[in-house]
Formats: C-alpha cells, structure tokens, sequence
C-alpha cells in the first residue's frame, strides 16, 4: 500500500463517505484523528505528513463501518456532552445536545449553595447524571440503569472525569430506588415508538433498542415514570422528563391527570417542545 499524506487520506474519505453523510468532512477528520491520538487541528497543521501503513489500514476499517452506517461516536467510543468526553458504546444510548435542555432544567431548580437528592432514572453513559453533579457537587445523585453494561460504562465515565457522589444503582426505573424520596427527579426515557421508521434507518440502527423504543405511541416509559414519580419525591419535589418533539401536550395531559402542578414546557434551540417540568404538591 502507497503510503498517502494526511491531506491526500481524508480528501478519499470525504470523497467516498459525501454520498451517504453530509458530515462526510467531519466524520472522516474525527476518525482520523481518534486513530493518530491527536486533535483534529493537528491534521491541518500537519497535511502533508505521510500517514503510514498501519494508520491508513486502520482508518480504511473504520471507514468501511461508518459506509455502513455504525455512528462515529461508537466507533471512536467516545462523545462530548456538556463539554464533557464521555465514553459510549453500543450499551449505552449517544448523548444528544437536546438533552442539555434537560440539564439547564435541572439546574435552575438547583440552588448552587444548597444541598438536593437527585434521581436520574435510566441513566445510560452517565451523561445527564455527571453533568448536574459536575455542576451541583453539593448534591447527591442516584443514577439508574436496568443495563449493568450500560452502568459499568457511567461509573466509568465517572471515574475518569473524578466526579464523585454518584451512586450507581441497577434496576428499572423506580426499582432500585428502595423507597427513598429526593427532590428532584429527571430522566431522558425512550419515548420513540415501537413501529417508528426512523428505528430502521441511520445511526438509530446501531443503539439499544431499549433505549428509543417504548410502546405502541412511545409513552409507556414516560407513563411509568410519572404514575410512579409521587412515591419517591419530597413534597414540593420536582419531575423533569425529555420526550419527543410532538409529544409535549400528551405529557402535559398525563402529568396533570397525575395531580402534579406549576407545569412548564421548555423548547430546544430549534423552538421544539423537548422538555417538560412538573411539581408534585407541597
């Protein structure tokens, strides 16, 4: 194999993955990076520095599995999430920037000299759970999974970031919290439903199943969640939960069927419904 420079590597990539990805520049700078151990800067610094054999071996193999479809995230094993690098794989859900909203939420509800007990239910790579204790280290969390991989990855995660006061537990969503109540409570649940289209197509195809899907219209989890939420909330505690884009007035509904008050909508950069708040009565 002729060894190719930096420049002449990622132009093939991009030529090959624009077809499939309109990311295809970006996608291929991220997995070259990831392969040489450096920053994506570097290799515009550097574009005519030969690539070497063993390197454009392996950036081809990860190439062929992104023409396929498999997420960057999954094959660099890595994602940032409120500035922070998490690790991900195929256990855990890839954070997605909607979901920061859920952090600001928490976070406003969360005096920075003040102690709370926070539960983040299905909790996949840790993402929202070492966010909020990252920015509330005063606090304690519990953070939930039913996957024991999943959890293996967050207290991974935690472990690297040196995050600290975080207990890990396993368990479906109100299950491994052994009757305890907190102030807050947040969760991003699968709410996409179970004969969605979009399940087939994309990186969807890639993540855990369990960790879109949640019933004929989506809202099994979020049903759970709520129904469940007033046995392990203090009065005057908070629920906050992410759902779909179209499904905010469904949410509503069932939140006030559920007798929870001071409800809020909150919408995601694109001026969709993402998030909703709900206070259980004091």
């Amino acid at each position: 194999m002729n060894e190719a420079t930096i420049a002449e590597s990622l132009r093939r990539a991009q030529a090959r993955l624009a077809p499939l990805h309109e990311t295809a520049r970006l996608d291929a700078e991220l997995l070259l990076a990831h392969i040489l151990g450096r920053p994506r800067a570097w290799l515009h610094t550097w574009p005519e520095k030969p690539l070497g054999e063993a390197a454009q071996e392996r950036f081809q193999q990860l190439l062929e599995r992104r023409l396929c479809g498999v997420p960057i995230a999954y094959l660099t094993g890595r994602c940032e999430f409120w500035s922070l690098p998490l690790e991900v794989n195929p256990a855990t859900l890839i954070p997605r920037p909607e979901t920061e909203l859920l952090v600001e939420q928490a976070l406003e509800r969360i005096p920075e000299a003040e102690t709370r007990d926070i539960a983040d239910l299905g909790t996949g790579s840790g993402a929202v759970a070492l966010a909020v204790a990252r920015e509330r280290p005063r606090c304690r969390m519990v953070a939930t999974d039913r996957s024991e991989e999943a959890l293996a990855t967050a207290r991974r995660n935690a472990a690297i970031l040196g995050i600290e006061g975080i207990s890990f537990r396993c368990g479906d969503w109100y299950e491994a919290l052994r009757g305890e109540r907190f102030d807050l409570i947040l969760s991003n649940p699968p709410y996409v439903a179970q004969d969605d289209p979009h399940l087939r197509q994309g990186d969807l195809r890639f993540e855990p199943r369990s960790a879109l899907a949640a019933g004929p219209d989506g809202l099994d989890a979020i049903r759970t969640l709520i129904s469940g939420a007033a046995a392990h909330l203090n009065p005057g505690g908070w629920l906050l939960l992410e759902h779909g884009f179209d499904q905010g007035e469904k949410v509503a509904r069932l939140l006030r069927r559920s007798g929870y008050h001071e409800l809020s909508r909150h919408d995601d950069l694109a001026g969709r419904h993402r998030v909703s708040a709900a206070r259980l009565a004091v």
